[in-house]
């Protein structure tokens, strides 16, 4: 793990949630935690890590990540076993 996979992970997992979260800084902490990424029609991707799967729609125009996001890949980080 990166030192910007380290930020990143940190950040998914502070309360309150930030509405600063660079979206790309999340994907690649995701796919770097061992998830498959697949790309669905428009915006939308999907996250595969064995059974777990969770799909999320990238923000646009904007780059952060809105809150609700955060929230679900921080409950999907947890659910394939990654955690700070």
């Amino acid at each position: 793990m990166n030192s910007k996979h380290r930020r990143t992970l940190e950040a998914v997992f502070t309360d309150p949630v930030s509405g600063t979260l660079v979206w790309a800084d999340i994907e690649s902490l995701l796919i770097w935690s061992g998830a498959e990424l697949v790309e669905g029609r428009g915006s939308r991707v999907r996250f595969l890590c064995g059974a777990e799967v969770e799909t999320f729609h990238r923000p646009h125009p904007a780059k952060e990540a809105k809150r609700y996001q955060v929230r679900a890949a921080r409950d999907f980080l947890e659910r394939i076993g990654v955690k700070p």
